[in-house]
């Protein structure tokens, strides 16, 4: 059987490069370290309320420890690990890919008996196809309303939670076209507890369409391009092909605690010299126009609305403070009035040529300084590494970071798992 879905398949299955694999192992540990911090938020001790009122078999282990049926775990681990938006991103999936995959294969994994090396297999193979679904369901779905992460994110749940359970290729593409009617999520839940949850529903709803292809179950699989189907209902607008070579190679990851519009205009920033904050004039930001409406609050008042304000994250960085840290974005540094001062020296600016990737800075003191910085532009893997490891032990502690990386490494899934309960 062919479907729609077949030549996405076959894409992220020949994706499998050995860059790619580094990259998704790097993404579990960061992935870990996310939902370690953020189990004590609300979204996370709600869901797992939830799961545990409802009971069922012990089968998939919970952040913060426990156990639950795999598909609840799904959706707990999905939650909780997007819990605090410091996980990774792909600018052409228009999301998180991690948080999605990550949680309905390490649930799936351990209920079935999988090795840690065979979970990250299959997570890269969803990670991967979760990026090009991003890319067919196009900028037209984002901007209609529907939150990527979750449903081009369920697809990708779906077909890692298919190979750890070692579907057949019909049986996969029944899971793929039920996961097509249960794929959901809104951007009308960004800046509340919805946002986070959309991970949770989306690793929950693959994991789900999956189990059930396997008992049998029978759905349309065309349900991707056909009449009444997943694009044609859901205002897709990307491209039909399937561009050569692995994705995941171009997944970015979050090193500054806040929006990631904001993070190429912070890597600039370190590239230009560190003034006294008296000897700034003037600081010029020059990014892509779509960002205006998601990441330039002009005078935040929270410390939520910090992690979405161009002019104060310039500003934070400017005065030395560390942007990777969660604490950093709090309520008393938006009124803080050294922080305002250079807050209100800032001026963003948009040019449509720039990639949505890309920043311009000028910083005016007693000369003028320029950087440019492109979050797309390659980054050597031992320096991603290293900056990941670093962002791990500062989340988590350094220990409990090295063990978690120690278990990835060495393929340990129970010193993994061990880890993540606590």
């Amino acid at each position: 059987m062919t479907s729609p879905f077949t030549p996405i398949i076959d894409a992220a299955r020949a994706a499998d490069t050995d860059t790619a694999r580094a990259i998704m192992a790097l993404s579990a540990l960061d992935w870990a370290a996310c939902g370690i911090a953020g189990q004590a938020e609300p979204v996370s001790v709600k869901t797992r309320a939830l799961i545990g009122d409802e009971g069922g078999a012990p089968q998939a282990t919970l952040f913060g420890g426990g156990r639950a049926p795999m598909r609840g775990a799904a959706l707990v681990n999905g939650a909780t690990s997007h819990a605090l938006d410091y996980d990774d991103t792909h600018f052409a999936h228009i999301g998180h890919p991690s948080v999605a995959v990550l949680p309905a294969a390490l649930a799936v994994g351990e209920r079935y008996g999988k090795t840690l090396p065979q979970i990250l297999d299959a997570a890269r193979l969803g990670a991967e196809a979760s990026i090009r679904f991003g890319l067919r369901f196009g900028r037209a779905h984002y901007q209609a309303g529907y939150h990527q992460t979750a449903t081009a994110g369920a697809f990708g749940a779906c077909l890692a939670a298919a190979e750890l359970m070692d579907l057949t290729e019909d049986q996969t593409l029944h899971a793929l076209g039920l996961v097509s009617t249960r794929a959901s999520g809104l951007k009308s839940q960004f800046g509340t507890m919805g946002k986070p949850f959309n991970a949770g529903i989306a690793a929950s709803n693959g994991v789900e369409s999956a189990w059930l292809a396997a008992q049998g179950f029978i759905s349309n699989p065309d349900a991707l391009d056909t009449t009444n189907g997943f694009v044609q209902t859901h205002i897709c607008d990307g491209d039909t092909t399937q561009p050569p070579g692995a994705l995941l190679e171009t997944l970015s990851h979050k090193y500054h605690a806040c929006c990631h519009g904001l993070h190429a205009t912070l890597e600039a920033l370190a590239l230009l010299p560190r003034p006294d904050a008296t000897q700034v004039k003037a600081v010029t930001i020059t990014t892509h126009p779509r960002w205006l409406t998601v990441c330039n609050i002009a005078a935040p008042r929270t410390g939520l609305e910090a992690k979405f304000s161009y002019r104060l994250v310039a500003a934070l960085s400017l005065l030395g403070h560390d942007t990777a840290a969660l604490d950093t974005f709090s309520d008393a540094l938006c009124t803080d009035p050294q922080i305002i001062a250079l807050r209100d020296r800032v001026t963003v600016q948009t040019d449509d040529t720039l990639k949505e990737t890309e920043a311009l800075l000028t910083l005016d003191t007693d000369g003028s300084y320029e950087a440019h910085f492109d979050l797309e532009a390659p980054m050597p893997l031992d320096t991603r590494a290293n900056r990941l490891r670093a962002k791990a032990a500062a989340l988590v502690g350094p220990d409990r970071a090295a063990a978690l990386w120690q278990a990835i490494e060495s393929g340990d899934r129970a010193a993994f798992s061990a880890e993540i309960a606590g």
